[in-house]
């Protein structure tokens, strides 16, 4: 999933050799140093917990990312037997179950998150994803827990939860909100690829088709492709009638992101 919500987290979470490495710093030490639980005070117990619960959502995270939903789970299991209460676990899997296709477990798991931690802008930030993709009757909310994230100061990755919010904005045709969200996100992170592929979004749906595809071309030749900017390819090239460029942006998608929502929506109208 190469959408908004997915560099959200992608851009929060340590890299995957990085947190072996770290895991296997506290293994190694724990067989010389490591005092046993009956030499622990219950407040290092509770820190261990935490440390535990923390390195395992953050290697779900990375599984995620990489669609590996199998292991991801695994690691979401174990980080929450080290502490069933912690928040981001959910908020992940509640990415996970969504990916799935389980979206009642998805609600379910990002409310226990909220729950858990209300002042979480990350997890106000996913579950808002959620609603603007899978109940789009409660859009408003969707934004509303965008806008949330975005009063926190020292929310770190502002600029996704603005894409989030201009895209969502897009979906029902709010052009002059999403043309503002979708700018702010690019003020503050110029080369943020959802955001660019939002306004050659608006361009299409608000019938400017030959702009629209000259900036899908640019943007091709610079950066890597998204699900959804291969997916604007194959929308553009069909309604140009260029059945051979529509192709082979239908190609690299299902290539490249064969579970995506794009993949799926396309298929559906192949089907």
């Amino acid at each position: 999933m190469d959408t908004v919500r997915k560099k959200c987290l992608f851009e929060k979470c340590v890299r995957l050799s990085i947190l072996m490495s770290v895991v296997g710093v506290v293994f190694l030490g724990g067989c010389v140093h490591e005092p046993t639980e009956e030499q622990l005070t219950p407040e290092q117990m509770a820190m261990r917990a935490e440390r535990s619960a923390r390195v395992h959502t953050e290697l779900a995270a990375e599984y995620f990312y990489r669609r590996q939903y199998k292991i991801a789970l695994e690691e979401i299991d174990k980080a929450l037997k080290s502490n069933p209460d912690y928040a981001p676990a959910y908020s992940v899997l509640g990415l996970t179950n969504m990916a799935l296709g389980e979206d009642v477990k998805a609600q379910s798991n990002f409310e226990r998150a909220l729950k858990l931690e209300p002042d979480n802008s990350e997890i106000h930030n996913n579950y808002g994803w959620f609603l603007c993709e899978r109940l789009p009757e409660r859009m408003d909310s969707a934004i509303n827990h965008f806008m949330t994230a975005l009063r926190d100061p020292l929310y770190e990755t502002r600029h996704v939860a603005y894409a989030n919010a201009g895209m969502c904005e897009l979906k029902r045709d709010h052009f002059t909100a999403a043309s503002l969200y979708l700018g702010e996100s690019l003020l503050l992170q110029p080369d943020y690829r959802p955001a660019k592929v939002g306004f050659i979004e608006m361009d299409f749906k608000t019938g400017k088709i030959a702009i629209a595809r000259e900036k899908l071309s640019n943007f091709m030749q610079k950066y890597q492709p998204t699900a959804r900017s291969l997916w604007l390819g194959v929308q553009i090239e069909r309604v140009t009638g260029n059945s051979q460029a529509a192709n082979s942006y239908l190609f690299q998608l299902q290539k490249k992101f064969p579970d995506s929502n794009e993949a799926r929506a396309i298929k559906k109208v192949g089907d």
